[in-house]
């Protein structure tokens, strides 16, 4: 053996077989900074394991979860203008749309499905923060309005996941026009006497606060979730005092009469379950996928049991031998 053999040749190998690592197996968590397996979290529905912080979650991934099988069927959005102000800052409006749509693989910021939870017909609506902050823009107006009439339509509960940090600036005007027009919206459901329920996760801010967001018939939050309309900095600036330690989070609106709940993302589905066969006067989930027995399938005939017996004899031995009597 001689350095050759115990180191070049090795150190040629190594660098013909060196395989690149990817780069997104591992994530940190914002909270403990703990990193975390891809695999083990998104089996864990992107809650940190050390600390159970809820980190975002796309819709897509939230709806497998959510929807019965994984299964779900989109409502179609109408289309809005593309660029309706030419609007141009450091990039163009249409070049950022392209850079959102090719990171989330997303058409555009909020999605709709519908489906079954738990057998629970359902229309569902869910912000993608990772869109361009989850922005209201036309199209994220059009989608709630598209789900409301989905809802109203086939008599289904409607549910809006929130995530957002309010109107979307390139769209100007014409986003915050969104604010009404969904809270019309909201009104078509309730003027049906359909459930609206809305699920605020981190963040919710802006407009969308001060419209649907906290427009539900039940407000539920996810853990920790920061949810306002101002930023606590311009509050304190403008007040000029010191806010409470918390102040703007879920736990702190909860306990100030804002919310109804605030409830972990695995309890999530049965909250949502129990909350909307309540509201629409449905009995209680069945567990398990059994099929439904059959009522007019005739019990079995006893061995011992004579053939020409009638049915009053037989009531009588079953009574007996249910008595011990001989």
């Amino acid at each position: 053996m001689n350095w050759i053999t115990n180191y070049v040749r090795p150190t040629i190998n190594s660098l013909f077989s060196r395989r690149e690592v990817p780069d997104n197996l591992w994530s940190k968590c914002p909270e403990c900074g703990t990193m975390l397996f891809h695999r083990e979290l998104a089996e864990n529905l992107n809650v940190c394991t050390n600390c159970d912080h809820h980190l975002a979650i796309a819709p897509r991934e939230r709806f497998a979860h959510l929807f019965d099988g994984g299964v779900f069927t989109e409502v179609k959005v109408p289309e809005p203008i593309a660029d309706p102000l030419h609007f141009r800052d450091q990039k163009r409006y249409p070049d950022r749309m392209r850079a959102a749509q090719k990171a989330t693989g997303e058409k555009e910021a909020m999605l709709v499905a519908e489906g079954e939870i738990d057998r629970t017909p359902v229309v569902v609506a869910a912000q993608n923060f990772a869109f361009m902050g989850g922005s209201m823009s036309m199209y994220v107006g059009n989608a709630i309005i598209a789900g409301a009439e989905r809802a109203v339509k086939h008599k289904r509960p409607f549910v809006l996941f929130s995530a957002a940090g309010g109107a979307r600036m390139q769209e100007g005007i014409l986003g915050l026009m969104q604010m009404p027009r969904t809270t019309i919206a909201v009104e078509m459901v309730r003027d049906a006497g359909l459930p609206y329920v809305v699920v605020l996760t981190h963040p919710t801010t802006g407009g969308v606060t001060a419209s649907y967001a906290m427009l539900g018939d039940v407000q539920l939050a996810e853990p920790n979730a920061l949810i306002g309309f101002a930023g606590a900095r311009v509050i304190e600036q403008t007040i000029r005092e010191k806010l409470p330690e918390g102040f703007q989070r879920s736990e702190y609106l909860l306990d100030h009469g804002m919310l109804d709940r605030v409830t972990h993302r695995k309890d999530l589905k049965q909250e949502l379950v129990t909350i909307l066969r309540m509201l629409t006067r449905q009995p209680p989930a069945v567990k398990g996928d059994l099929p439904k027995p059959d009522d007019g399938a005739k019990p079995e005939a006893k061995a011992d049991a004579k053939p020409d017996a009638k049915p009053g004899e037989k009531m009588d031995t079953a009574a007996k031998e249910a008595s011990g009597a001989k």
